[in-house]
């Protein structure tokens, strides 16, 4: 097997039953939360989704972070690491309080928001900010321990971790929603988060590369190092950001088209989080891969992209392979009634091309991500969403396989353009870059 191969399955892997348990946390929430009814239920979601909004905010230190750890791990300069460890935390610490004390102090706002002005969900939605927000700045702390951990190569900590927190709210959920209601999901969250943030700084205080280099001097002041953090990270913060806007952009377009296909719409959009969850792994498999490489001098950015593209693609296609098969049973397992899972299957049928084209795009991201193209990738990102939504308006007509294709469309033309960005970027740093001169 091709070694970037065989190192990105061995970084991706951990990664992806990371992602996959951080999906499961706000499921098992959601199973437990329904005992008490609908406006339960809406409250919770709606407060889930903003955090999920929120990890946006998370990805400014802890993406950018773990770039810079790897980059320095791959020149072995242990100063540039602790650099890289300072600069990470101190922007956490900078970032952190505006967002926890500015949310719960904004929590019946926010929940106006999205819930509108009267409503049982409203109350509830407030409740459960008042404790998940100052929570926040565990999850925010633990995503920042698990970028330190992904920079030095270790994705697997970052996996038990995560799922050891999703064990503990599986067995304190029902407890805590018994004793204190909405409220008590997010409580039982926020402990299980402790603790496995608690496990997390020990794991750092073991990590030989980090030991190491809490002996050494940094090699740039907290100041310099926080800006670098945040110049690295904040693209990366974009593009998630601007994900997320253009899906709930989506949904408002799917709305126009009934309540049936919106139900339909969403489960489907769950069931295919299975697959673009192992995409993402792969990114962030090759941003660590890359970073490493280049900062050992070595530039592999197009052997890496090649293998990300392998392994990616490959999952993509079984993914909708698996979809267009299986989509019947799919709908069914959600006890979907026959007008919600006849238009879920149209819709999971229609949808592999979709997959195979972000499959591509998303691998290629984490290689751009990894050698500081991270700004080209937001601006490719951002024309993707700019057409996405006029281009599902026009094709809506047809239905949720309209919608679908105006998914692949858009993506086709992202990835069209990352290929040209790929051929004049990488072919020409390779060219005047000092080892490729002396080769």
């Amino acid at each position: 097997m091709n070694a970037h191969r065989r190192q990105l399955m061995a970084l991706a892997h951990p990664v992806y039953l990371s992602l996959l348990a951080s999906v499961a946390a706000g499921l098992i929430n959601t199973v437990w939360v329904s005992r008490l009814g609908g406006p339960a239920v809406a409250a919770v979601a709606v407060a889930t989704n903003t955090e999920n909004v929120l990890l946006g905010v998370a990805l400014v230190f802890a993406s950018g972070t773990t770039v810079l750890v790897a980059e320095a791990r791959g020149a072995r300069d242990p100063g540039a690491v602790r650099a890289a460890v300072r600069g990470g935390w101190a922007l956490c610490a900078l970032v952190t309080p505006v967002v926890a004390v500015g949310g719960f102090l904004l929590r019946e706002p926010l929940s106006r928001l999205v819930l509108g002005d009267d409503g049982p969900a409203l109350p509830l939605a407030a409740a459960y900010f008042a404790v998940s927000m100052p929570g926040l700045a565990v999850f925010f702390a633990q995503n920042l321990v698990d970028g330190l951990l992904k920079g030095t190569g270790d994705t697997r900590t970052p996996m038990r971790l995560a799922l050891l927190a999703n064990a503990l709210i599986l067995a304190l959920d029902p407890l805590f929603i018994h004793l204190y209601g909405v409220p008590g999901a997010a409580a039982a969250t926020v402990l299980s988060r402790s603790v496995a943030l608690g496990l997390g700084l020990l794991a750092l205080r073991r990590n030989a590369l980090l030991r190491k280099a809490a002996t050494t001097p940094p090699a740039a002041s907290t100041r310099a190092a926080l800006r670098r953090a945040l110049r690295t990270g904040l693209p990366m913060s974009l593009d998630f950001t601007v994900r997320q806007a253009g899906t709930l952009g989506l949904v408002a377009v799917v709305a126009r088209l009934g309540v049936t296909a919106v139900a339909a719409y969403a489960i489907a959009y769950k069931v295919l989080y299975v697959a673009t969850m192992a995409f993402y792994a792969v990114r962030q498999a090759a941003s660590i891969h890359t970073a490493h490489t280049r900062g050992a001098g070595q530039d592999a950015r197009r052997a890496i992209g090649r293998q990300a593209l392998l392994v990616s693609g490959t999952v993509g296609l079984a993914a909708a392979l698996l979809l267009a098969a299986a989509a019947p049973w799919i709908m069914a397992a959600f006890a979907a009634g026959p007008a919600v899972a006849h238009e879920g299957v149209l819709f999971l049928r229609c949808v592999g091309p979709y997959l195979l084209l972000m499959a591509g795009f998303i691998a290629l991201g984490g290689v751009f991500e990894g050698s500081g193209g991270s700004p080209l990738l937001l601006r490719v990102t951002l024309l993707g969403t700019a057409l996405q939504l006029p281009l599902a308006h026009v094709l809506s007509g047809l239905g949720l396989p309209g919608v679908a294709l105006a998914l692949a469309l858009a993506m086709g033309v992202q990835c069209a353009v990352v290929a040209v960005l790929t051929r004049r970027s990488w072919g020409r740093e390779e060219a005047e870059a000092p080892w490729a001169r002396a080769a």
